[in-house]
């Protein structure tokens, strides 16, 4: 079993070789990785209305 896995193992392409769409295999693979991230990303939440805003409170000034 474990001579299955490596004989496995020695045919995945290094990072740095061609890969699909002009980038290599190691950038195709942190491409896949992002975009499953950002699909997993709930949407932000809308921003409030103007009127809505909470007001920024002013330092007072000194005396």
């Amino acid at each position: 079993m474990l001579a299955g896995a490596l004989v496995l193992g020695g045919c995945q392409k290094a990072d740095n070789e061609p890969g699909p769409g002009g980038v290599t295999v190691g950038e195709a693979r942190a491409l896949d990785r992002a975009a499953a991230m950002i699909e997993g990303q709930a949407p932000p939440e809308p921003a409030p209305a103007a009127s809505e805003a909470t007001p920024v409170p002013t330092a007072a000034a000194p005396h």
